[in-house]
């Protein structure tokens, strides 16, 4: 299943996702996760369990999505794109970061 999404989505190396000024980061993380981890400043919060209901800014955008590893973000991000967003997510997480 996830070799399946992730051949549908654009993956962002951290190096490249740092360097693109037009890329949207969508952190998908838990309060929880954000409070113990850490953010990424500038990206934006959604978190995966409402995902799919705020999508309404995500669309005319590059979008690359951020969870802790890079597993949950891929999965997410390939819905995103059956919904018609540009979505693509971070190789490796936010441990990557």
């Amino acid at each position: 299943m996830l070799a399946e999404a992730r051949s549908r989505i654009r993956r962002y190396a951290p190096a490249d996702a740092k360097a693109d000024p037009d890329l949207l980061i969508v952190d998908i993380r838990s309060v929880d996760e954000r409070e113990q981890h850490g953010v990424i400043e500038g990206a934006k919060h959604v978190p995966l369990s409402v995902l799919p209901w705020r999508t309404e800014d995500l669309f005319d955008r590059r979008v690359c999505l951020v969870c802790a590893h890079g597993y949950s973000s891929s999965l997410a991000a390939a819905l995103l794109v059956e919904l018609g967003v540009d979505a693509g997510d971070l190789i490796g997480g936010y441990e990557a970061w």
